[in-house]
């Protein structure tokens, strides 16, 4: 219980110190004006980040750029001329985002490299004078948006963090970055003949700390160890669906866990699924079948291997030896 109540601890920290930020980042000032919605603004994956807003009329601008800024940190992003559909004038960019967890390469020099918390999004323009002006970007309330496959926001599918567009009391649109929590994600799951091999790895979690798995029985809680294989923070193992249909008559659900060795760390044990993705519902969009199994020893094991709408990954098992015979 005390891992719950730390975690809980630390998500209401956050939400209040997100909750200030947005407040200071939407405060009016006289210097700084408020532009309508942009014609497009959108994030994807937590990577890449796309603007074409409206020129301001009766302007003449000879050049602009977004500024994303978070205090005293500020990154720019150029911003080119196009043409709208109707024939006005736009100014568009994109830009790759990177998180501080994020140590690839990649991306183009002096790409922003967001921290966790809410960065400001403001359109700097000069004229031919040199006059700069700048100008906050306004954003809709948020009508109601038909469901559709995949959300609108999804955390980065390598570090977990999630950068999304935001809405601020006063109506001016930032980015929120939010750093994911630990977590055990699973990279697939292979189906044999004499059974299923588990591939995952951990996101954020402690490094030299050593790890271990368990099956653990939904209804009841009974557990069964999982022997896993470890490189790094990748980790493999097959289900030991043998034992786990051993535990007791009938068909059981099993979930999975990863859990440090040192239990005093703090840190309760990372349910194993499939979460830094776009799918709004795993279990719909990634079906899979019922399978039979003829384990080593002889056994027949009906199972099922899937994912729940939370992105969960969960087994159904069931000896079936004795109704094969």
């Amino acid at each position: 219980m005390r891992h719950i109540r730390f975690r809980r601890f630390l998500a209401t920290a956050r939400t209040t110190r997100f909750r200030v930020e947005r407040a200071a980042a939407g405060r009016a000032n006289g210097r700084t004006e408020l532009l309508p919605p942009p014609v497009h603004l959108s994030l994807r994956d937590s990577r890449t980040l796309n603007l074409a807003v409206a020129a301001p009329d009766g302007e003449r601008i000879e050049r602009a750029h977004l500024l994303v800024s978070r205090g005293h940190r500020r990154f720019r992003v150029p911003l080119a001329f196009e043409r709208h559909t109707d024939g006005g004038p736009l100014l568009t960019g994109t830009a790759t985002l990177r998180d501080v967890l994020d140590e690839e390469s990649g991306g183009p020099a002096g790409s922003p490299r967001l921290g966790d918390g809410v960065w400001r999004l403001t359109l700097v323009t000069a004229d031919a004078r040199g006059r700069v002006r700048r100008r906050g970007i306004g954003i809709d309330g948020g009508a109601a948006l038909p469901p559709t496959p995949t959300v609108l926001h999804a955390p980065n599918p390598r570090t977990g963090t999630l950068i999304r567009v935001v809405r601020c009391r006063g109506g001016r649109a930032v980015l929120q970055v939010t750093r994911s929590r630990p977590r055990a994600e699973l990279v697939r799951f292979v189906p044999g003949g004499d059974g299923i091999t588990v591939h995952g790895r951990l996101v954020r979690t402690a490094a030299g700390r050593r790890w271990r798995a368990r099956a653990v029985r939904r209804r009841d809680g009974v557990t069964v160890p999982v022997g896993a294989l470890w490189e790094g923070a990748e980790f493999s193992f097959r289900l030991p669906l043998g034992e786990m249909a051993g535990a007791g008559p009938g068909q059981w659900v099993w979930d999975f866990h990863v859990e440090g060795e040192d239990t005093d760390a703090g840190e309760g044990p990372l349910p194993l699924g499939r979460r830094l993705h776009d799918v709004r519902d795993p279990a719909t969009a990634f079906p899979t079948p019922f399978r039979v199994f003829a384990l080593p020893g002889g056994a027949l094991v009906r199972a099922h291997a899937h994912f729940t709408k939370s992105g969960a990954f969960a087994v159904t098992c069931w000896d079936i030896t004795d109704q094969a015979s």
